[in-house]
């Protein structure tokens, strides 16, 4: 079933936002404590508890704007509910950043398991914005699998060896962006695996084409 037709502006602010407000919401409040039933929170503990929410409140508006809200976006709400919450209630600020590794490393492992079984299973998730041969998805989603090995790997490394400010910024701004730049890459790869409008596999037309396969 297709989106209903929304704003395009309107649905980037409700995806980007939740991320957007946390960087900025944690660079004010980064050196506030507050007291809470004899408990001190550092901002970050202060911060995240207000981004749960609000990051479940822009999925149920985009869910009542589009219709339908994506599996990714089902999970990605459940991790963040329940990492941020044990980031609230155990006040340790580690369980919100391992939250990233595992959200990406599980995206990683899945699409390894659909490729040893020989499935592209990134189609599941996007099939219907790029229709493909099932050929460029096997490709596309062993290099995104790799992407997202990667980003999982990144994260892991920056939250353990980096100041938490540090980290704020990395996971808002440098893994978004290198994901962005991951699916650009494939442009070529699109071309070449798409199918035309009658469903045909444009891969099957003759051409020299070379590369991943």
């Amino acid at each position: 079933m297709p989106d209903k037709p929304i704003n395009p502006w309107l649905r980037q602010a409700l995806e980007l936002g939740p991320p957007l407000l946390f960087f900025i919401a944690y660079m004010r409040f980064q050196d506030t404590s507050l007291t809470i039933g004899g408990r001190d929170y550092d901002g970050f503990i202060l911060v995240t508890a207000g981004f749960v929410p609000l990051l479940l409140v822009t999925i149920a508006i985009l869910w009542k704007l589009t219709g339908r809200i994506s599996r990714l976006q089902v999970f990605t709400a459940v991790m963040v509910v329940v990492f941020g919450g044990l980031t609230i209630w155990l006040n340790d600020e580690r369980f919100f950043k391992m939250k990233t590794t595992l959200v990406y490393g599980f995206f990683a492992v899945t699409l390894g398991i659909g490729l040893l079984r020989g499935q592209g299973w990134l189609k599941v998730l996007m099939g219907e914005m790029l229709p493909m041969s099932d050929h460029g998805w096997l490709v596309l989603s062993r290099r995104i699998a790799l992407a997202f090995g990667a980003m999982a790997v990144a994260n892991e490394v920056v939250w353990r060896t980096q100041s938490t400010e540090f980290w704020v910024t990395f996971e808002t701004f440098a893994l978004p962006a290198f994901l962005f730049l991951a699916f650009m890459a494939q442009s070529k790869l699109l071309e070449r695996e798409s199918l035309s409008a009658n469903g045909a596999d444009r891969s099957d037309a003759p051409d020299h084409r070379g590369g991943d396969r």
